[in-house]
Parts: structure tokens; C-alpha cells; sequence
């Protein structure tokens, strides 16, 4: 009788439960395994959808409509797209290469010297380093504002300004130099206000990347005849922070691209002075919030997202892990 009674027991457990051959109970036991991963996920993924995928795709869509906020978008097809590469002489003249020469500079120069700095600060003690590290942070941290009174006062045009004040005390000029209205030298200041600020996120993460690599692979490397620090960089240190070479990357091409504030900023007015400090994100800019044709504007932004994409997969390229 017991045996009976054990082997009906054996036999029950064996079968599956009535509430495991529906989706309800299949749904119960995936949120008991899972639930509490999705449950942290949740809120980020949350915020990604509103503010990431969501502005993403109205522009995508919004990019094949004529819209203007006061009437509803209407569809017009490709023909944003047309006008632009075909019909806005602005964006072809100026704006397009502008962009192209602000980025080249901008972001291998910049991405570049984090590296160099990083590399440079590395070899210094901890309380030396930490020091330098957070003077060359700071500039990235800056409010754009309070960033461009400081260079707007030592660019100023009138005599008052530090750069004319100091040329025309060494006698190398004769009246002052409109520097931020001059289309001859509003770019190359944007530049270099562009690269003092540069060295951000993706500058701290060089910085721990170094860091983090193990001496042992140095002095190894020293046992097996390596004697230059040209060597270490490239055949140790850039393999061994690969991860953090592409956050790097990504980060540079990412601010490059979105640094169209530091034009309109430093000149005071968009578009810049004879478009000579215009990029992509003024235009859009121009086109979006001062002319109010949003569909037009939409089309802009999307090539704008198709060059971030397409140099963000270059850098992905170049730095991703082999494994």
C-alpha cells in the first residue's frame, strides 16, 4: 500500500503542472526567471523610447513632409531631399564644407590630443596627475556661456580686447582686428575654442584605459629588446585599451558634430557672418526655429544622423575587438 502510494507521488511530480500548459503559466515562470532584469531595465528603456527612439523617427518622418507648425505636415516625398543637394546653395557652398573642415580638424586633432594628454598625464604620480586631470576636465564641464564671455572678451574687436590689446602693444598691428566677425578667422577660433574644450568623457576614459594596463607587459616587452616609447604606444598600450579607443572615438565624432553652438555663439548671430563658421546643426537650426519649415529642417538632421552613423561605424571599424 505505501509502495502505491509512492509511486503515485513519484508519478505526480513527473507530470507537469495544469497551469505550465498555458501561456499563463508559461508567462509566470519567464517573470519569476526574468522579471526582475526587465523590472531594472525598465525605466532606461523607458526614457530611451521618449527621448532616443521616438525624436528619432519623427524626424525620419517628419523629413518627407512639407511643415510648417501652423499647418498639418503633408507628404511630399523625397523632394526635402532633392532641394537640399540640388537647390540650397548654402548647404552646398558653405554649410556642407564647413562641416567637413570643422570635423577632419575637430575630431582627429582632438581625439588625438586626449590620447597624447592622457598617455602623458599617465606617467605622472597620483596626486600630480589627478591635478592636471581635472584642469584639463574642467573646460568640458563649462556652461557654453560662460565659455564664450571668456573667449569673447579676449577675441573682442575693439581695443579693449585681449589679443588686439597685446598685438598693438608689440606694435604688429596698426587698428583692431574684428577677429569673431571676420570670416577669415572666425573658423580657425572655432576650432581652437572647439579642441581647449575637447577633453571630456572620452578623455577620462583614455586616462583609465592606460591606467589599467598591467606593467608587467611593459617590463616583459623591455626583456624581449623593446626600447622605445613609440613602441609601448603602438604594439602595447593602443591594443591593450581598444574598448576604450572607440568610447573615445565615438565620443569625439559625437561632439564634432554637435558643435555647431560654438559658431553662432562666439559671432552672436545665425547665420554666422557670411556663413563662414555655418555647419549642419545651424542650418538645421535656421531652418527649424528661425524660418519654421520643420520637414525641410527634419531632412537636414537625418543626413546629419547618416554621417554620425557612418564615421561612428569607420571608428568601430578601426578599435573594435577582434574577439
Amino acid at each position: 500500500m505505501q509502495t502505491k502510494q509512492t509511486l503515485a507521488r513519484e508519478e505526480a511530480i513527473k507530470q507537469p503542472y495544469p497551469t505550465e500548459r498555458t501561456l499563463a503559466g508559461f508567462f509566470q515562470r519567464w517573470l519569476i526567471k526574468e522579471g526582475s532584469a526587465y523590472a531594472f531595465l525598465s525605466p532606461y528603456g523607458l526614457l530611451f523610447i521618449i527621448f532616443i527612439v521616438v525624436p528619432v523617427l519623427s524626424a525620419f518622418l517628419l523629413s518627407f513632409t512639407f511643415f510648417d507648425t501652423i499647418q498639418p505636415p503633408h507628404f511630399i516625398g523625397l523632394n526635402n531631399y532633392i532641394s537640399l543637394l540640388t537647390q540650397d546653395d548654402t548647404f552646398m557652398k558653405y554649410v556642407l564644407p564647413n562641416t567637413i573642415q570643422f570635423a577632419v580638424i575637430v575630431g582627429p586633432g582632438g581625439y588625438a590630443l586626449a590620447f597624447m594628454l592622457a598617455w602623458m598625464l599617465a606617467q605622472l604620480p597620483r596626486l600630480p596627475r589627478t591635478i592636471f586631470a581635472l584642469i584639463l576636465y574642467s573646460p568640458s564641464m563649462t556652461a557654453s556661456v560662460a565659455m564664450a564671455v571668456v573667449w569673447k572678451t579676449l577675441f573682442s574687436g575693439d581695443q579693449t580686447g585681449y589679443l588686439n590689446s597685446f598685438l598693438m602693444g608689440m606694435g604688429l598691428l596698426r587698428e583692431p582686428i574684428q577677429w569673431l566677425q571676420s570670416p577669415q578667422y572666425l573658423m580657425p577660433i572655432m576650432i581652437v575654442v572647439t579642441l581647449w574644450s575637447s577633453m571630456g568623457i572620452g578623455f577620462l576614459a583614455m586616462l583609465a584605459g592606460i591606467l589599467e594596463i598591467s606593467p608587467e607587459l611593459y617590463e616583459a616587452a623591455t626583456i624581449d629588446g623593446m626600447s622605445s616609447r613609440w613602441q609601448e604606444i603602438f604594439y602595447i598600450t593602443i591594443p591593450s585599451m581598444r574598448p576604450q579607443m572607440l568610447f573615445g572615438a565615438v565620443m569625439s565624432i559625437v561632439g564634432t558634430f554637435q558643435a555647431g553652438a560654438i559658431g553662432v555663439t562666439l559671432s552672436g548671430s545665425n547665420p554666422t557672418p557670411q556663413y563662414a563658421g555655418q555647419l549642419i546643426v545651424n542650418h538645421v537650426e535656421d531652418y527649424g526655429f528661425l524660418r519654421y519649415e520643420m520637414g525641410y529642417a527634419a531632412a537636414v538632421s537625418v543626413v546629419l544622423l547618416l554621417m554620425v552613423l557612418f564615421f561612428t561605424r569607420v571608428a568601430n571599424r578601426l578599435f573594435a575587438s577582434d574577439t
